[in-house]
């Protein structure tokens, strides 16, 4: 009897350990074996890292005092990378406009959310993301017959020149002035050409964010990466832009839109990971 109930306790105490040992593994979101998974990225466009512009309606006071609105907020996303905590990489359709390019728009936002859906994710436990902010020229020099289907879906909406000068990197429309915002101005950035034969700058950014939680590809888990822009860096950023008469209806590689282009590049943070 005593025999019996010595090992009815080794039992119990046995499926314990093993029910906690399976609880922690599954916490701790250890990958087992290969296979791919997907992961979600969603920018969110908003002034001094709050959400929700209102194309037309919401307005910012920049640090110098000038006030301005978008009617036309668009940004190209390209070559996005997710590195783990040991310091491997995964490149999502690199140089591959085709299958890795994006139009950020504001007009298309879903309760002020532009939502990407990233597919084939080999499961990992992710620590960074990065990604491109613009075109890169070793994608533009593959040709258009190269990336036909992401330049048409660009053109549509306006965020190319002619295929010489190629893509529009971030597109910035809208309204400015002191007392209200009630004067035009257009901005759009973009490469012109090929940089090195024509000797213009080159206006592509690579941005690299933290995670502030690990994001875990693991079964069925789509972790979401929750991305805001602060689009206050356009004015305010780390060179202070004052629209005027001279820079307020500029396209290209110019300076001003040098200026411009380094601001943004600064606009982004990860505020969340969802891992669901």
């Amino acid at each position: 009897m005593k025999i019996y109930r010595f090992l009815s306790l080794f039992f119990i105490a046995f499926i314990a350990i093993t029910f906690a040992s399976c609880q922690h593994d599954d916490i701790s979101g250890e990958v087992q074996g290969g296979g791919s998974g997907s992961i979600q990225l969603k920018f969110e466009n908003g002034f001094n890292n709050l959400g929700g512009i209102v194309l037309n309606q919401t307005v910012q006071t920049s640090l110098q005092g000038q006030k301005h609105k978008f009617s036309t907020l668009q940004y190209i996303i390209s070559n996005i990378s997710l590195i783990d905590a040991s310091g491997n990489e995964f490149k999502f359709n690199e140089n591959n406009p085709d299958k890795g390019a994006f139009i950020i728009d504001q007009a298309d936002a879903i309760a002020g959310v532009i939502y990407l859906n990233l597919d084939g994710i080999p499961q990992g436990n992710y620590t960074k993301v990065k990604f491109g902010l613009g075109i890169k020229q070793n994608a533009y020099i593959l040709g258009q017959d190269g990336q036909s289907i992401f330049w048409n879906k660009a053109k549509q909406k306006g965020m190319t020149w002619g295929w010489a000068a190629g893509y529009v990197f971030a597109k910035l429309e809208g309204k400015y002035g002191t007392g209200s915002p009630s004067t035009e101005f257009k901005n759009h950035t973009g490469n012109m050409g090929n940089v090195t034969a024509n000797n213009t700058p080159d206006l592509c950014r690579e941005i690299t964010l933290n995670l502030p939680t690990t994001a875990r590809v693991i079964g069925q888990m789509r972790p979401s990466i929750h991305i805001l822009a602060d689009l206050n860096q356009f004015l305010s950023g780390n060179t202070p832009i004052t629209l005027t008469g001279t820079n307020d209806m500029m396209m290209g590689s110019g300076q001003h839109l040098v200026n411009v282009t380094n601001n943004l590049a600064k606009m982004f943070k990860v505020d969340h990971v969802h891992n669901e």
